[in-house]
């Protein structure tokens, strides 16, 4: 399978520290100890598992990103360098974290004085560089962002704001370590090959178990309805054909080699790495069907864990980063975008950036949690938190409503978000917010069912992540820049706004 080749810069800065590929395994695995020990009990028709005590399994910082505002646009560049340097730092700890359950098995403050207080005071003098920056380019950083450099640890089962066991903090410092079950090495034999950065028996749930229509987040219901702007355009871009691979994020981190620190599909525009610039984008081939559009839509790669060795099982990004096993590549991807209930919709500002969903969500919580799994057949039944176990002959489908109201102003903000919103609960868009067409994305995949017995699971799929959030299903998301020359948008609009479905 192949993968984006184009040479890139790749800033000193921004590189994950070397001797990472040490530490991977089998596929480029992490090595984890057995420190999951678990108690199994069933749980709304499926196993559920739970750690004994509360093992620190993961890292969980403060999104600085998510809380810098007005950032002056000489600074941006240096600003999303320094977070995306920090998104490597939070990598680089919980890899530490993942090799040495060992010495946190015989010392209980081994987590809080060897990972986190070391990674707090990296953290700080990137913040300090933020805020400095920021002040020097004319603007007023918050004074306060100093707070945000404290992590914390905490256990695989409970989820942040709001998850199922509270609120999980306990400031790496539980020395409820379990060693039982550990080989020689301190690997885990039921790993999936990813050093037990998940996912576990408690992420999936059969379909059969979901309610109709239960699916219960603000985010992401479709725009469009009996009224307002009720036609559809659908644009045919493939499933990614040519093999377009890589783990940057021109959103996020435009620049900065590896900044999703996970592997991504393309479809759309072929010319989409860290180092595009729209000029790039704007002249690139496209794999759209109507050439009007360079779009680029992306979202992380869906993996069965089964043992493949693909192409990025060493590289940072994949296997280094556990991200490991075969590569599904949808059966179908269906995108299409749809009107507005309340109103006419108006055209989309090319380059405009959209991120829907939330890469971080499980360290974050559910505020920006939004894309969903389901089964076909059963698609009245979504789950956000959950990967689906789909019964014979019915696919998995993942599904994501985009943001569908627009500033009018802006193609892209310093968080990512506040240039966008959802409709809001009528409809309409909230106030100083314009209408503009929703894309929804639908993936269809062939993927063959996990085994779940015993409160372990064997053979799972999962979506790529940061290799601190443990693979859970609440982390997908979506991307997208329109990159619609302006006839093809305007006819868009108008076939959307006369209640028409095109393509």
């Amino acid at each position: 399978m192949g993968r984006n080749t184009r040479k890139r810069r790749t800033p000193l800065a921004t590189k994950i520290v070397a001797g990472a590929a040490a530490l991977a395994v089998g596929g480029g695995g992490l090595v984890w100890a057995n420190f999951y020990a678990s108690a199994h009990e069933d749980h709304g028709g499926h196993n559920r598992t739970r750690s004994a005590g509360a093992q620190v399994a993961t890292i969980d910082c403060p999104d600085v990103g998510q809380k810098i505002r007005d950032v002056p646009d000489r600074a941006r560049g240096e600003v999303d360098g320094e977070l995306a340097t920090m998104d490597s730092q939070i990598t680089n700890a919980y890899q530490r974290l993942a090799t040495t359950r060992r010495a946190q098995a015989g010392d209980s403050q081994f987590v809080q004085n060897s990972i986190l207080g070391p990674l707090k005071d990296r953290r700080k003098a990137i913040i300090d560089r933020i805020q400095l920056e920021i002040n020097r380019a004319g603007g007023k950083a918050d004074d306060n962002l100093d707070e945000l450099a404290g992590c914390q640890g905490r256990p695989a089962d409970q989820q942040n704001g709001g998850g199922q066991n509270g609120d999980g903090q306990d400031n790496g410092q539980n020395d409820g370590q379990n060693d039982d079950g550990q080989n020689g090495d301190g690997q885990n034999q039921d790993d999936n090959g990813n050093g037990a950065a998940g996912p576990f028996a408690d992420d999936f749930v059969d379909i059969n178990d979901v309610e109709p229509n239960s699916r219960d987040l603000e985010n992401g219901f479709a725009a469009n309805g009996d009224g307002g702007s009720t036609g559809s355009f659908t644009a045919v871009c493939g499933v990614n054909e040519n093999n377009l691979f890589n783990s940057d994020n021109l959103i996020v981190a435009p620049g900065v080699d590896n900044g999703a620190h996970h592997t991504h599909d393309y479809v759309g525009n072929q010319d989409n790495n860290a180092f595009s610039s729209d000029e790039d984008l704007a002249n690139a081939d496209t794999s759209c069907q109507n050439q009007g559009d360079r779009s680029t839509y992306y979202w992380p790669v869906l993996r069965l864990q089964d043992g493949t060795q693909e192409f990025d099982a060493n590289d940072q990004g994949g296997g280094a980063e556990g991200n490991v096993g075969k590569i599904l590549k949808a059966s179908q991807a269906e995108i299409k975008f749809v009107g507005n209930q309340r109103s006419d919709v108006v055209a989309m500002p090319k380059f405009l950036r959209i991120i829907t969903g939330d890469a971080k969500a499980f360290t974050n919580g559910v505020a920006n949690a939004n894309s969903s799994f389901s089964c076909t057949g059963f698609e009245d039944r979504q789950v956000t938190d959950k990967y689906v176990l789909c019964p014979e002959g019915s696919q998995v489908v993942r599904t994501s409503n985009f943001q569908s109201c627009w500033d009018g102003q802006n193609i892209d903000s310093t968080n990512h978000r506040d240039h966008v919103a959802f409709v809001q609960r009528d409809g309409s868009c909230p106030n100083g917010f314009q209408a503009i067409p929703q894309l929804q994305v639908r993936l269809v995949y062939d993927v063959p069912a996990p085994t779940v017995e015993n409160g372990q699971v064997q053979n799972p799929y999962a979506v790529d992540g940061f290799p601190e959030q443990l693979h859970k299903p609440i982390t997908d998301h979506n991307d997208f820049i329109n990159v619609m020359d302006e006839d093809l948008m305007n006819e868009v609009v108008d076939c959307i706004n006369r209640g028409e479905d095109c393509q």
